[in-house]
């Protein structure tokens, strides 16, 4: 079952205002953090792919990666699956992300269908594909998808945005952050895109691509 899509900062604004009602430490960050972005991008390939490129590096180095990409012309599925390792590296990509991002164009994902099935689904058939992890999974569904209720305990950023907003003596390991996101149900994604933006403006520095 698909539930609640955030198709608009209205949507945004209404888990908002849900999850201050509910839980105090949101309702001190959200007047600290302005207005939460949309953050939301067309599903399919490319989104899939600027997924992986921002596994394990900054975001600036994300970014910059995704650039040259961009300006190679390998952003699309056919040009990637015939992109030498050369052109690959050109553009920034390791070896390993090189290898992922072949597989992902080799695969044959049928996009349109998962628009159709649950998170858990989503999920599943995402992490089948090699170089896709959890947390790469996670991140397309809440962004290219607009899953409302989905999150991302992996993520090293909403791990430390958790510990300084909730006062954790140390960084909550992704499974006592999974289940500190239960209590933010059905508005865990717009609980992330808090955590991110609390991040932001506390280390001066984005936490997601």
């Amino acid at each position: 079952m698909v539930g609640r899509i955030i198709t608009s900062l209205d949507c945004v604004a209404e888990g908002a205002n849900w999850l201050a009602g509910r839980e105090p430490a949101f309702a001190r960050a959200l007047p600290l953090v302005g207005d939460l972005p949309l953050r939301r991008e067309e599903d399919g390939f490319a989104a899939l792919l600027r997924a992986i490129v921002g596994q394990q590096v900054s975001v600036a180095s994300a970014r910059a990666i995704w650039g040259r990409l961009e300006g190679a012309g390998l952003t699309e599925a056919a040009t990637m699956a015939a992109a030498t390792d050369d052109d690959l590296r050109a553009a920034g990509l390791s070896r390993q992300k090189a290898r992922y991002g072949r597989a992902l164009a080799q695969v044959g994902i049928d996009f349109n269908a998962l628009r159709g099935v649950s998170d858990a689904d989503v999920v599943k058939a995402l992490v089948a594909v090699p170089g896709i992890g959890v947390w790469t999974a996670e991140i397309y569904a809440m962004f290219a998808l607009g899953r409302a209720d989905v999150f991302a305990p992996g993520d090293l950023a909403l791990q430390e945005a958790a510990r300084m907003l909730f006062g954790l003596e140390a960084r909550p390991s992704d499974k006592a952050l999974r289940q500190m996101a239960e209590a933010w149900s059905p508005w865990r994604s717009v609980a992330a895109r808090i955590l991110w933006a609390y991040y932001r403006v506390a280390k001066a520095r984005e936490g997601v691509m």
